[in-house]
């Protein structure tokens, strides 16, 4: 697997040529709609399979690796029938094996919402270990709101992926709630309530286990929440049901903040069996211009976690989606929200190359807008996702996370399984 940046004036047949691929194969794919449409800056990704070469004269097994960007002892590996490097012949055919990295297996999550496409929701399924179906809103008296969720459990079970059953305090109508947390966190027949209600729904509807994702808790209500962790993981786990919890993206135990404070990273680490930590919306809809996850943001994070959660627990949170930001930037207005081949796409139509933001390892690109107006875009691409993918693989944790699988981004799950193994439950 190599990742390939489009150069001024080159057209997939010229890449094809380069990588000794046929241009069909990286049109199919990297899923090009209109390839002849690249843009200078976006990132193509090159599977090249085992290829056979016809050794030419003055050829050496040297200038053979060369052109292929390979060593002479991958050829060798490749080619055991070779005994003595030095003596090949004209005319003799050379397996060329592909540039691989193998990071070992991994266990990855998706969010989904019930109102998926299918078709995406299918193409993804192989590449998931869990599928999260968002969401289950709890209500003050500890009943749940209804979701269309069985054809998306059908569809996983089918594929062999665990569909994991999340629970939020969004108000119904609303977001987040911080006042529907403390009442759910400090009331004891309403906590009865609602484990009664998870359990029943779990076994319904045949889950494998529960997400909790409570966000905006008062820092006052961080015991109670830690104690209603005690409670459920204590009931579901005898039960044979997985927990999982999605905590705040923190970079210190005592970091302040109403998203970050109730979140009790050991605590977690300690009860539950997965903790995605979500390490995106640095960029986010109502803030300034800049890359959803830096690399160097999500490191600091990563940092702190693996001193709190072990490292097998902890899930990297991983954004599917960018932002178009309208400039000059101004608190309190929004971003447009799209998708990473989308941004490609709006790169194509405004004429806007793709710069590479070496700190954040983020891709991003500016045009104006018909009226006249400046934007400024950032997404996710290949070189991006492998990123984070090196930095997991690093730190050896247990798990990446997508928010969410909705929009379908071809390169990643290319990416993904070109360098882990995606371990089923």
């Amino acid at each position: 697997m190599r990742i390939h940046v489009v150069k001024p004036g080159e057209s997939i047949y010229l890449i094809a040529q380069q990588y000794r691929v046929s241009p069909q194969k990286i049109i199919s794919d990297n899923e090009l709609e209109n390839p002849e449409q690249l843009v200078i800056g976006q990132t193509l990704v090159i599977l090249e399979g085992n290829r056979s070469h016809r050794v030419a004269s003055g050829e050496t097994l040297y200038s053979i690796s060369r052109d292929y960007k390979l060593t002479v002892d991958e050829l060798l590996n490749a080619n055991p029938q070779i005994s003595n490097p030095s003596m090949i012949f004209v005319g003799q055919i050379i397996t060329i094996p592909p540039k691989t990295i193998n990071f070992g297996s991994i266990e990855v999550n998706g969010y989904a919402f019930p109102n998926i496409d299918m078709e995406v929701l299918r193409k993804t399924l192989p590449s998931l270990t869990y599928l999260s179906i968002f969401s289950y809103q709890v209500k003050p008296d500890g009943s749940l709101t209804t979701i269309q969720d069985t054809p998306l459990i059908n569809a996983a079970r089918n594929a062999g992926v665990a569909p994991l059953m999340v629970i939020t305090n969004i108000k119904e109508g609303g977001s987040f709630d911080s006042d529907l947390a403390h009442t759910i966190l400090t009331n004891t027949s309403v906590q009865n309530n609602l484990i009664a209600n998870i359990t029943k729904t779990l076994k319904d509807k045949s889950y494998y286990g529960l997400d909790i994702d409570f966000e905006y808790i008062y820092a006052y209500d961080r015991d109670n929440y830690n104690n209603f962790l005690r409670r459920i993981t204590a009931v579901l786990r005898p039960l044979g049901y997985t927990v999982t919890t999605a905590v705040a993206p923190k970079i210190s135990a005592d970091q302040l903040g109403v998203l970050y404070q109730a979140h009790d990273y050991p605590i977690h680490g300690a009860l539950v069996d997965h903790v995605i930590i979500m390490t995106y919306e640095w960029g986010f809809t109502y803030g300034p211009p800049m890359a959803v996850a830096p690399i160097n943001q999500v490191r600091r994070v990563i940092n702190y976690a693996v001193t709190a959660i072990p490292r097998n627990k902890i899930f990297m949170g991983i954004p599917n989606y960018g932002y178009d930001w309208t400039l000059p930037y101004k608190p309190g207005t929004a971003a447009r929200a799209l998708s990473n081949p989308g941004a490609v796409q709006l790169a194509y139509e405004v004429g806007a190359n793709i710069q590479f933001d070496p700190v954040s390892q983020s891709p991003f690109f500016k045009y104006y807008d018909s009226s006249g107006r400046q934007h400024e875009v950032w997404f996710e691409d290949a070189r991006s996702i492998l990123a984070k993918l090196e930095l997991a693989n690093e730190y050896r944790l247990g798990g990446i996370s997508y928010w969410t699988i909705g929009r379908y981004f071809p390169q990643n799950w290319l990416i993904l399984n070109s360098v882990f193994k995606v371990k089923k439950v």
